[in-house]
């Protein structure tokens, strides 16, 4: 393995380039969000069509995460961050070049997310590898945070760029992340190869697994479901039966990251089924525009940035689980505030999404940092990348199903609800359902982290 990093103003300075990076990574994520009635416009698309700028991000995003994290185990860290990077930036200027032509624009957008997803794919990955244990909970506390300042703030900054320029402007945003490479280059240690083949097969079968995930998860169309099943299967068994597949099935044998992959998925489920229904209940409910629920959301959004370090110093101090914990009940209790008061006051929201976004903050960290802890050297590039995505399939599972259940209408008893009409009680509804589970999720991550934990990437002295 390795030496991890010693010099602490070298860490401070390897945090402060990688923080910067990932900003920009993730931004894109959200910043054409608020741009697409307007692209729709102009080109004269129905909704069908011009989604497929926010869902080829997703898809190329999701495939990218794992494809770099098993890279990240046979080849250089440093080389594959100055490669995505480079793909980032050259996709972003075609995608302004070609802003005329539409599907040379969601080209441009599916080689954007392909670039950017190698920077939080290997970001965790560098955390993992060279930051010593005892400071890494604060170093992902920062990364964490910084990640949902730029996915809170991605539709802001698109709104006001799309609104005083051409929306096509936002191709350019990316490309000050060139400015991070040579400081990259200086902080994070040089690498040789390591020994093994990519199995391109594997990685076909599995890219090919993932994009029909996230298609599944965004369209719900039976023909994707049925093709998703058969390349799941020939994935399986391939994974099973190659000499040196592209994703081991020893790193499932790890019980804890399993369970922290399971319980991951459910969290960033409700989280984003969560920001998915507040708009839509503050808008159904009290009549709020966008910009009253901007203003809503915002301070909760800003709380993250503070927080985040906050977290991860005390997760450091007192462990993982102590931190997760707080983070579960914040959720919890915030769901259930809002559960029982939104319909009286649209001001509670305010309150609980402070609580909303500070728990998942902790959370995150907690999670994150855990996890990073059960993988073995060789497999700490794999695990991080189907970690990072399954913060991505999340995404869409918990919106589709939030968004399934309110078509359906079928909660509607209010059974905490103080105040309101039917529909305010399908939303009070289905905001405790989610907080049981969010209480249910952080049982089960108490029940697997609690117990000291033996990290198997130690710092070397």
């Amino acid at each position: 393995m390795e030496k991890s990093m010693q010099d602490k103003s070298q860490t401070k300075q390897l945090v402060f380039w990688l923080t910067y990076l990932i900003f920009f990574a993730v931004l894109n994520e959200t910043v054409f969000n608020v741009s697409i009635p307007k692209i729709a416009e102009e080109f004269q698309l129905n909704a069908a069509t011009v989604s497929w700028v926010m869902t080829i991000f997703m898809v190329f995003f999701g495939i990218g995460s794992v494809i770099y994290g098993k890279l990240a185990d046979l080849f250089s860290l440093r080389r594959l961050i100055e490669i995505g990077t480079w793909i980032y930036c050259v996709a972003s200027v075609l995608g302004f070049v070609a802003q005329h032509n539409y599907w040379l624009v969601v080209v441009a957008r599916g080689l954007q997310a392909m670039g950017a997803s190698a920077i939080p794919a290997l970001i965790f990955v560098v955390i993992a590898r060279y930051v010593p244990e005892a400071g890494r909970g604060k170093v992902f506390g920062f990364i964490t945070s910084m990640i949902s300042v730029s996915i809170g703030i991605g539709p802001v900054i698109g709104g006001f760029v799309s609104a005083h320029w051409h929306w096509s402007m936002l191709f350019v945003i990316p490309l000050p992340t060139l400015i991070a490479l040579p400081y990259l280059r200086r902080y994070i240690p040089e690498e040789t190869s390591r020994p093994g083949t990519v199995d391109v097969i594997g990685a076909l079968l599995v890219s090919l697994t993932v994009g029909l995930l996230v298609l599944c998860l965004n369209l719900m169309l039976k023909g994707l479901m049925v093709a998703l099943l058969i390349s799941s299967v020939v994935m399986v068994v391939w994974m099973l039966k190659a000499s040196n597949p592209f994703i081991d099935a020893k790193v499932f044998a790890n019980r804890r990251f399993c369970n922290g992959i399971f319980v991951g998925m459910t969290m960033f489920s409700v989280v984003m089924g969560v920001f998915f229904l507040i708009p839509l209940m503050l808008t159904d409910v009290h009549g709020l525009g966008t910009e009253q629920i901007g203003y809503l959301l915002f301070p909760g959004a800003i709380s993250a940035v503070f927080m985040g370090p906050k977290a991860g110093e005390i997760a450091d101090k007192k462990g993982n689980a102590y931190v997760a914990s707080i983070g579960v009940l914040l959720l919890a209790g915030s769901m259930l505030l809002m559960s029982a008061l939104f319909a009286l006051n649209y001001w509670v929201v305010l309150v609980a999404m402070l609580g909303n976004y500070v728990g998942f903050t902790m959370f995150q960290t907690a999670m994150i940092n855990s996890v990073s802890q059960t993988l073995e050297p060789e497999q700490s590039g794999i695990g991080m990348g189907i970690f990072n995505l399954i913060s991505i399939v999340s995404g869409a599972l918990g919106t589709t199903l939030v968004g399934r259940t309110l078509d359906g209408r079928w909660l509607h008893t209010g059974l905490l609800s103080f105040s309101g009409n039917a529909l305010s009680f399908v939303y009070s509804d289905i905001l405790a359902l989610l907080a049981v589970i969010v209480l249910a999720s952080g049982w089960v991550f108490h029940f697997t982290f609690s117990a000291k934990q033996t990290a198997f990437s130690q710092p070397s002295h």
